[in-house]
């Protein structure tokens, strides 16, 4: 029987560095297939956290990984997998807002040490406008795929036109999947919607009153809350919308998201920026 070999880290490191999406506000994708926005509205005014809509305008460019952090390359990077739903390229999950930035930061000085990544530039998290505006994908309707997640005849959990993009309580199995098993973006990113939550560089703000808008991350005198981005395969999916934001665990328990706090439900997707 025919055994595929496991990737080595050089490998690995290799992969990830090859599947970021160049990201050029205001300017046109190399292949000039896609003309980027340089401003969007950011929120919505449907739920009082994500108010009030407001123009973010990003000045500068960055890369924004395809997939989230698959396990075997966390595992290659940490020398340990804190996964529940093991899978080598299943999406990494189980660890907290201080253990994602201390990947990026490993992960960022093996890069370099591979020459895969230039001096002048990091591994991190991406600040909430950079998630918004990634998720969006130059789309203003609730979804980056249009307003509506259901199809007629859809009932309770179902929703036949978001099962196409996204994992969430009417189709996931509890398990995870491999990453990228739904379709993309326009943008040619996968798992935005569902899947599993991710941290961004930003902490927690009951709404967006006072909120950068040059797409910085929001971090300065914030209480000790994470925010993450995204809804998951634990949510309904009408928490699975562009703008949906949380500083929460999930059901049954509600309580607040602390900065030591892990969940089978959140992981993390990479930026790749200058310094």
């Amino acid at each position: 029987m025919k055994t595929t070999a496991k990737p080595t880290k050089a490998e690995l490191l290799k992969r990830f560095s090859d599947e970021f999406v160049e990201i050029v506000p205001g300017e046109k994708s190399r292949d000039g297939a896609i003309t980027f926005p340089k401003s969007f509205r950011m929120g919505s005014d449907q739920v009082a956290s994500e108010k009030p809509v407001h123009e973010v305008t990003l000045t500068k460019r960055f890369s924004i990984a395809k997939y989230e952090v698959p396990q075997n390359l966390w595992e290659a990077v940490t020398g340990a997998n804190p996964s529940k739903w093991k899978g080598p390229r299943n999406s990494v999950e189980m660890f907290s807002v201080q253990e994602a930035r201390a990947f990026c930061h490993k992960i960022t000085e093996l890069l370099r040490a591979e020459k895969l990544l230039g001096d002048d530039e990091i591994i991190r998290l991406p600040t909430e406008a950079e998630w918004e505006y990634c998720c969006r994908a130059g789309t203003t309707t609730i979804y980056s795929f249009g307003d509506k997640a259901i199809k007629e005849g859809d009932a309770g959990n179902k929703a036949s036109v978001l099962d196409e993009f996204g994992w969430h309580t009417g189709n996931a199995a509890g398990n995870d999947p491999p990453v990228g098993a739904k379709k993309p973006n326009a943008w040619g990113l996968y798992d935005m919607h569902g899947y599993l939550c991710e941290f961004v560089e930003d902490a927690w703000h009951e709404n967006y009153e006072g909120a950068p808008t040059d797409g910085s991350a929001w971090s300065d005198g914030a209480p000790k809350r994470v925010l993450v981005r995204g809804g998951s395969w634990k949510d309904h999916f009408t928490r699975l919308t562009s703008t949906s934001r949380r500083s929460e665990t999930f059901p049954p328990m509600i309580v607040p998201l602390t900065s030591d706090d892990r969940d089978e439900a959140i992981g993390l997707r990479c930026v790749k920026a200058k310094k």
